[in-house]
């Protein structure tokens, strides 16, 4: 019997390919961003970046849903919407809370409306 046909040899093998695939970066990363500063120009564009590439997703999701969110009215989706952008800066942009807000009102409008 091999090692990866034990059931958790796998599991293992992939663990530790993720580990040294993910590491160096990781140190490397930590190396190189020790003496940046979180109000650096660097980290402001990488936040933005990130903003635009999440606004895109949710965007996408909107205007051409798939799977059970094709069910949902676009008029559903686009009050979730203002209201996770709403959110958004009330809680001074803070993109985490504003994403989980839009995706719980979005249930919440599902199941009042009964779609």
């Amino acid at each position: 019997m091999s090692l990866l046909d034990d059931g958790f040899g796998g599991y293992l093998t992939l663990l530790l390919i993720a580990v040294v695939a993910h590491e160096p970066w990781r140190w490397l990363g930590l190396i190189l961003a020790r003496n940046l500063t979180a109000d650096s120009e660097i980290f402001i564009w990488v936040r933005a970046v990130a903003t635009a590439l999440v606004a895109g997703l949710v965007m996408r999701l909107i205007l051409f849903p798939a799977g059970v969110l094709v069910e949902v009215p676009l008029t559903l989706r686009l009050i979730a919407l203002a209201g996770a952008i709403g959110v958004f800066f009330a809680t001074k942009r803070s993109l985490g809370i504003g994403i989980v807000s839009g995706a719980v009102l979005l249930m919440v409008l599902r199941r009042a409306v009964g779609v």
